[in-house]
């Protein structure tokens, strides 16, 4: 590296995206275009049902309402950067709003992590204490369980960030990605990062792991639960247990790929990183809620009072 580059500190990134291949581009506009558009459809028309109609106003909804959120805050970090990119010759951004970028997409995906952890309690109450469920499950503890979510989340960002920004960034600036994030942006760092990056892949590939474990540990004993005491709706329940755990799979081990290795270049990682930026948060609104007939009968007498109202 020359002296000019050693003493030149980086100002921005340059993304080189999904694909130079620009037909392709446009067809993967189209397809993430709807997929974002219906991750917020989705999750909107959950979280205003279950805010307007009281009878949704309880433990399982509030957390759903909570997952619902999440979602839709996680999707506009990344997918935004995504679309635009498809339709750009040259994608960049600041040093600043990459790192905030890095911020936020840790802070939130770390969040949504350890709620689903919460979310996987919530069912395994329901199921092992139905009779006591309202008073286990009551809004304190529904309220506590999504503040220790964002405080998880919000000490493992802080924990990525600190660790990234100790290093100089003067010299190479582009990154084969369509977002920034921390295995990419940390290779281009003007310094060793061998330590670091073990700190790192420890604070966020094990962290994933060990939470990964308990929630297929927690969905095993809640279907073993099901298959061996519930009779009333055992099929819709084994089934609607069967699909979060491919959603669960979906978020995980793609992440686990990412950061629970060493930070080298793979062929899959952009494959990998598409899976767990922008599927599930789709996915979640109609595997935990959309299918659930309580829900749908909620966002029927919506539409009912909508078109009321209109008349009027």
């Amino acid at each position: 590296m020359d002296q000019q580059n050693l003493t030149t500190t980086v100002t921005e990134f340059i993304f080189l995206g999904l694909t130079q291949n620009h037909q392709l581009k446009y067809f993967l506009f189209f397809f993430f275009f709807i997929i974002y558009m219906t991750t917020w459809l989705g999750n909107f028309t959950i979280i205003i049902t279950v805010i307007a109609d009281h009878r949704l106003h309880t433990p399982m909804y509030f957390l759903l309402a909570n997952l619902a959120f999440m979602d839709v805050s996680d999707s506009s970090v990344n997918a935004p950067n995504l679309l635009s990119g498809l339709l750009s010759l040259r994608k960049t951004v600041s040093f600043n709003e990459c790192i905030l970028q890095m911020f936020f997409f840790h802070f939130i995906g770390g969040a949504m992590a350890f709620f689903l952890v919460g979310m996987a309690i919530d069912r395994y109450v329901a199921i092992y204490k139905p009779l006591r469920y309202l008073i286990i499950m009551n809004r304190d503890v529904c309220v506590g369980l999504v503040a220790m979510a964002w405080v998880g989340g919000l000490a493992h960002s802080a924990v990525q960030m600190g660790l990234l920004l100790q290093f100089p960034f003067c010299g190479p600036n582009v990154l084969d990605n369509f977002y920034c994030d921390v295995p990419q942006v940390i290779k281009l760092a003007c310094a060793d990062t061998h330590v670091v990056e073990l700190q790192l892949v420890f604070n966020g590939g094990a962290l994933l792991i060990i939470l990964f474990i308990s929630l297929l540990i927690s969905y095993t004993i809640i279907l073993i639960k099901i298959r061996t005491h519930v009779t009333e709706g055992k099929h819709k329940a084994l089934s609607t247990c069967g699909t979060q755990i491919i959603v669960v799979c979906i978020l995980f081990v793609p992440s686990i790929f990412i950061y629970a290795r060493p930070f080298k270049k793979y062929t899959l990682d952009k494959v990998a990183s598409v899976f767990f930026t922008v599927i599930p948060q789709m996915l979640n609104p109609m595997i935990y809620t959309l299918r659930n007939a309580e829900m749908k009968k909620a966002i029927r007498r919506q539409m009912r009072r909508i078109q009321c109202s209109r008349q009027k």
